[in-house]
């Protein structure tokens, strides 16, 4: 880890002799994110962009917060129009695009200069495209499941441990609870207001445990099959019966759950960031999920616009670095409540904090032992239009009332077709 942190500080040196001439004065540089006011990982990047300008005096950080549904068409809106935020967050199955459109700058010198050691750096293989680095991998992570424990108990339920019960108990807590013939109490709650990315996402619970996925090992598309038929079938099943509340956004879903609304939610480490400060906090309890394998795999990235001046550059491989930090890291469990990609991070003593830390470590590795990950591979350069293909074509099958097995047989063709 000294070792780590030495090469770290060497290349902030490094950059700060890059900058050595430069006017830092009223720099500023932008950083829009979806994250701004997630419970946690909102902290955590404040707090960095904290101790970044506290060291580069003159510099501020813009932190700007974007719609999770719209993300990817406001950044591709904002390079295509020359004018990208300085420092770039994107989740990590969508900045393919950008960097196939050489939009993103190569970061391989960079590590080198900086004599920073990727070796076991979580999720970071995703990142080489055509044989270069082109982001930073922040997060890779497994789903858990948390339960209101209130509700459970009120309702004479035990927590679920496969579909079936989650199914029951989902039902079972669906209700309405002030008579006005709308539901006000969820069994479940999925995003499904978002961008397509997160909308397959959410899927991917039921679609993992039944067995199906996108793609093979060798990215051969494998959609028309029982498997799949059987985790599309779970999911219209989930909406059709109104067990998640629907066209809300990740956050207010969350919040709901928070305020104990909900008695059931499958989501990532990000989650707890929101539960700690919602009404039903002292009900709430994080178990394993009843799906297997997890929902995981990499989560969002950093990186810089090709085309941005050296100096900006500079400074924004310095931020990337000190996220990248032994300090930040072990923040990023703390603080952020994430299990962070460094393999080298100190997360000791983090579940005196987090209890169930070492559960969300455990997915992270079930998911990563079983090679999920949300981008299929073979498709993903395309994935932008294949998440938002699957996402209309579900909607397509709950608003018309279609059948799983046929809606799979179109959802193989289009994704043949994207394939060429």
């Amino acid at each position: 880890m000294r070792r780590l942190y030495g090469r770290l500080m060497a290349g902030a040196a490094l950059s700060a002799l890059l900058l050595a001439g430069a006017a830092q004065a009223d720099t500023r540089l932008k950083f829009i994110s979806w994250q701004t006011d997630d419970g946690g990982t909102g902290e955590w990047w404040q707090s960095a962009i904290d101790a970044f300008e506290a060291s580069h005096p003159g510099v501020t950080i813009e932190f700007t917060k974007a719609d999770r549904s719209t993300y990817a068409d406001t950044m591709t809106t904002l390079f295509a129009a020359g004018d990208p935020p300085q420092i770039v967050h994107l989740a990590s199955f969508e900045f393919q695009m950008f960097g196939d459109s050489g939009w993103l700058e190569p970061l391989d010198p960079w590590i080198e200069k900086s004599g920073i050691d990727m070796t076991g750096w979580a999720g970071q293989k995703t990142c080489q495209m055509n044989g270069e680095t082109v982001c930073i991998m922040m997060n890779y992570f497994g789903y858990i499941m948390a339960y209101n424990r209130k509700i459970l108990t009120e309702a004479g339920l035990e927590p679920p441990t496969d579909w079936d019960s989650y199914l029951a108990v989902a039902r079972a807590t669906t209700k309405d609870l002030n008579g006005d013939g709308i539901m006000d109490q969820f069994g479940t709650g999925h995003e499904t207001r978002g961008g397509a990315g997160q909308y397959l996402t959410e899927m991917l619970n039921y679609i993992l445990d039944a067995g199906a996925y996108w793609t093979d090992a060798e990215g051969n598309v494998t959609i028309d099959t029982p498997e799949m038929i059987e985790g599309l079938t779970r999911w219209k099943t989930v909406i059709d019966e109104k067990l998640t509340p629907i066209d809300m956004a990740a956050s207010e879903v969350r919040k709901l759950f928070a305020d104990g609304k909900m008695a059931l939610k499958l989501d990532g480490p990000w989650l707890y960031g929101t539960t700690e400060r919602g009404i039903a906090k002292d009900d709430i309890v994080y178990a394993a999920p009843p799906f297997h394998p997890p929902v995981g795999g990499s989560s969002n990235v950093l990186a810089m616009p090709a085309d941005i001046p050296e100096d900006e550059k500079a400074l924004v491989w310095d931020f990337i670095t000190l996220t990248m930090s032994p300090e930040f890291q072990r923040t990023y469990a703390t603080l952020g409540g994430n299990t962070p990609p460094s393999p080298t991070a100190d997360v000791s003593g983090v579940e005196e904090t987090i209890p169930h830390f070492p559960l969300l470590q455990q997915t992270m590795t079930e998911a990563a032992e079983a090679g999920v990950d949300r981008i299929p591979t073979g498709l993903d350069l395309y994935y932008n239009e294949f998440s938002k293909m699957i996402m209309e074509e579900t909607q397509r099958m709950l608003i018309q009332g279609l059948a799983p097995a046929e809606v799979v047989k179109t959802m193989q063709a289009k994704a043949e077709d994207l394939q060429g």
